[in-house]
């Protein structure tokens, strides 16, 4: 299973959540990430977090929803909604949800309130993807409408 997390510029919350998902999901079970406007890069301090965290960062890359290289079973869409953001919409059979979390990009002024937005991104991130992971996925593949129940559910998770 394929599942793709989508924001705009794919630089921060999509890749956190890509890498960690590929850091904590089963075998047969795959994320990978694009935006519907790449930035072309991904932002520093995401790759610091994930290193800090233990978790690879060989490979990630800024990229294009129009260069998968397989279609998604699964989209969460991770940009907030309450900011103000437009999420994109992914137009495909896949089974959708939106996982809202707070651009850490966008933030501004110490370091200290910088990278505690990354944390926090990636701490909500996290916390979604291992509930995620804890439903018995095998079950749920073949009920789309528990499943997508179960994922607008675990979107709504606070860290």
């Amino acid at each position: 299973m394929n599942v793709l997390f989508l924001c705009t510029g794919n630089s921060c919350r999509s890749i956190l959540g890509e890498a960690t998902f590929n850091h904590l999901a089963p075998p047969g079970w795959k994320a990978l990430s694009a935006g519907s406007h790449p930035t072309g890069q991904v932002h520093p301090r995401s790759l610091a977090l994930l290193a800090r965290e233990g978790i690879s960062t060989e490979g990630y890359y800024s990229k294009s929803w129009d260069n998968l290289p397989v279609t998604p079973d699964i989209v969460i869409t991770v940009c907030a909604s309450a900011a103000g953001e437009t999420c994109p919409a992914y137009l495909g059979p896949a089974l959708r949800t939106h996982w809202g979390v707070e651009d850490p990009a966008h933030v501004t002024g110490t370091d200290e309130a910088i990278n505690a937005a990354f944390m926090h991104a990636y701490r909500v991130l996290r916390n979604r993807i291992e509930a995620f992971l804890a439903l018995p996925l095998t079950e749920l593949q073949n009920d789309r409408a528990r499943f997508k129940s179960e994922l607008d559910r675990i979107g709504a998770l606070l860290p």
